[in-house]
C-alpha cells in the first residue's frame, strides 16, 4: 500500500504545533529571567541593617574554605573584610598548615583589626567532598546562628551581606519562610583565555536568565551553591534523603547524622543542601539583588568543557528527567524545532526565522550581563566576549552528549565516579590511554581504590 504525505499531516500538524509551543516557551522563560535581571539587579538599596547598631541584627558567621592562591584571592577575601554590616565573624578555613592562602589571610587580619576574623587549620573527614571537609572547622567553631558560606574565588559588594540577611528575615510571598539566600553567580575573566571567555560568556548570558527564571517560578530548588546564606539550625535537622519530616514537633529532624556532615558524601553539596532544606523542611529561598563575582582566571578550553562536563554528569545523576531535556533548551537545537515548526504550520522561512530568533538571543543576552553587571559590556572585552558567546552556543550540545554517556568526573586533579543517588566515590587517578577513553564515557572498565562512601542515611 502506497502512503502519501496526507496520511501522516495529521501526525505532522500535532509535531509542528508541540514545537512551536515548545519554541514560545522557551523564549517565555528567557523574557522571564530577562526581565527579573532588570527588576532586580539594576536598583541594589543600600539595607537598613548596615548602619543599624550590633545588638539590633542577627549575628552572623562568614565561612569561606580556602585552597591555594586563587585568582584575584586578596581582593576576594577583602571584600568580606569590609562588609557593611555590625555583626558578624569570619572563619577562613584552611585544610593545611602550610596553604599558600594563609599569608594573604594573614595580611588582611592585620589590614582589618577590627574584623573578628578566625583562621582554622585542619579538616574533618566527614565524606568525599574535599570543601566540606575543610569547612568542618568553621561550622563547628561558628558562634552564630546565620551561617554564610562564599567560594573562596568569589568578591561581593560590601552591602551584600546585609541585605542578604534582609532577604532571609522577609517571608516569600506565599508566606513560607525562606530558609537559604543565594547569589546568581556573575563571572569575570582576568585573563583572554579561549575556556575563560567561553565560560564567562556562558554564566552571565544562558546560565544567568536561566538561573534568575527558574527561581522566579519556584517549583523546584535550583541553587549554585557560591555564595549561600542559611542557618545551622535548620542544616542540622536534614540529612540529604530529601524525604519529608512527618513529625509533627516544631524541631523534629531527620534520623541518623544531621547537618554539614551529613553531606560529605555529595559532590554537589550545595545543590543537596538547598533541596534538602526544600523538601525536607518544606521552607523556601530566595535571591538578594547582588551577585557572586565569580573571578574565572586562566581557564584553557579544555578546562571548560571538562567542568561543563562534571556538572552535566552530576546532575544527570541528581535529576535524570531534567537533564534529558536539556539539549532542547539550547538555541541551536530549540531555533532548529521553532524553525521547522513555523515552515510547516505558517510556510514562515527557516532562515529568516533563524536570523530574528539569534539577533533576538544576542540582544535578551547582552541586557541580562547589563544588569547583572551593572554597566554595559566593555569594549575592551566586546569581540572576545560576543566569540565566547558564539562558542558557547555552537559547543552546547556536543559537550553535553560527551557528559551525558558516563559518569567519571574530575575536580581538583581528583577523579570520582558519580552515582545515581548523587554521591560519589573515588576512583584511581593514574593517567593512561584508557582513561582518557574512560574520561570521554567511550570505556567503561575502571579500578577503584580502596576507599569507600560510608553509607549516613538511616
Amino acid at each position: 500500500m502506497d502512503l502519501d504525505f496526507n496520511d501522516f499531516h495529521g501526525l505532522y500538524l500535532f509535531l509542528a504545533s508541540l514545537g512551536l509551543i515548545w519554541f514560545l516557551a522557551l523564549w517565555t522563560i528567557w523574557l522571564l529571567g530577562t526581565w527579573t535581571a532588570r527588576s532586580r539587579y539594576r536598583l541594589r538599596p543600600r539595607s537598613p541593617l548596615s548602619s543599624a547598631t550590633r545588638t539590633a541584627v542577627p549575628g552572623v558567621s562568614i565561612l569561606r574554605p580556602l585552597k591555594g592562591l586563587d585568582t584575584n584571592l586578596y581582593e576576594n577575601l577583602e571584600s568580606t573584610f569590609t562588609q557593611e554590616y555590625p555583626n558578624f565573624e569570619l572563619l577562613c578555613c584552611v585544610a593545611d598548615e602550610d596553604d599558600q592562602a594563609l599569608p594573604v589571610v594573614r595580611e588582611l587580619k592585620s589590614r582589618y583589626p577590627h574584623v573578628d576574623a578566625k583562621i582554622l587549620i585542619g579538616d574533618e573527614d566527614v565524606g568525599i567532598n574535599p570543601k566540606v571537609n575543610n569547612l568542618m572547622s568553621g561550622y563547628r567553631a561558628a558562634k552564630n546562628d546565620i551561617l554564610w558560606v562564599i567560594d573562596s574565588n568569589v568578591t561581593v559588594h560590601s552591602g551584600t551581606l546585609a541585605r542578604a540577611v534582609d532577604a532571609l528575615r522577609t517571608p516569600t510571598k506565599s508566606g513560607k519562610r525562606v530558609a537559604l539566600v543565594h547569589h546568581v553567580p556573575f563571572a569575570f575573566s582576568t585573563e583572554s583565555r579561549v575556556g575563560s571567555r567561553i565560560d564567562e560568556a556562558f554564566l552571565n548570558t544562558n546560565h544567568a536568565k536561566m538561573y534568575l527564571a527558574i527561581n522566579t517560578v519556584a517549583i523546584e530548588s535550583c541553587v549554585v551553591g557560591k555564595s549561600n546564606l542559611y542557618r545551622r539550625s535548620d542544616l542540622e535537622r536534614v540529612n540529604g534523603s530529601l524525604k519529608p519530616i512527618t513529625s509533627t514537633e516544631p524541631n523534629a529532624k531527620q534520623d541518623g547524622i544531621c547537618g554539614l556532615p551529613a553531606f560529605g558524601r555529595f559532590l554537589a553539596e550545595d545543590n543537596m543542601i538547598a533541596s534538602a532544606l526544600w523538601h525536607e523542611l518544606g521552607l523556601r529561598h530566595d535571591l538578594s539583588c547582588d551577585v557572586a563575582r565569580n573571578v574565572v582566571g586562566n581557564m584553557s578550553l579544555r578546562d571548560y568543557v571538562q567542568r561543563r562536563v562534571r556538572w552535566i554528569r552530576v546532575r544527570k545523576n541528581m535529576v535524570l528527567a531534567a537533564t534529558l531535556v536539556e539539549p532542547f533548551t539550547e538555541s541551536i537545537v530549540l531555533v532548529s524545532i521553532g524553525s521547522s515548526s513555523l515552515k510547516y504550520l505558517f510556510g514562515f522561512s527557516r532562515w529568516l526565522c533563524v536570523l530574528l530568533h539569534f539577533c533576538m538571543l544576542l540582544f535578551v543576552d547582552l541586557d541580562v550581563y547589563t544588569s547583572l553587571a551593572g554597566h554595559p559590556l566593555p569594549q575592551s572585552i566586546r569581540w572576545e566576549f560576543l566569540a565566547g558567546w558564539v562558542a558557547r552556543e555552537v559547543l552546547a550540545l556536543p559537550i553535553f552528549i560527551l557528559a551525558i554517556v558516563g559518569n567519571r568526573v574530575e575536580w581538583r586533579g581528583r577523579q570520582y565516579e558519580v552515582l545515581n543517588n548523587g554521591e560519589v566515590k573515588f576512583v584511581s587517578n593514574h593517567r593512561s590511554f584508557l582513561h582518557s577513553l574512560e574520561f570521554l564515557g567511550w570505556s567503561r572498565s575502571q579500578k577503584y581504590q580502596a576507599v569507600e562512601t560510608e553509607a549516613v542515611l538511616p
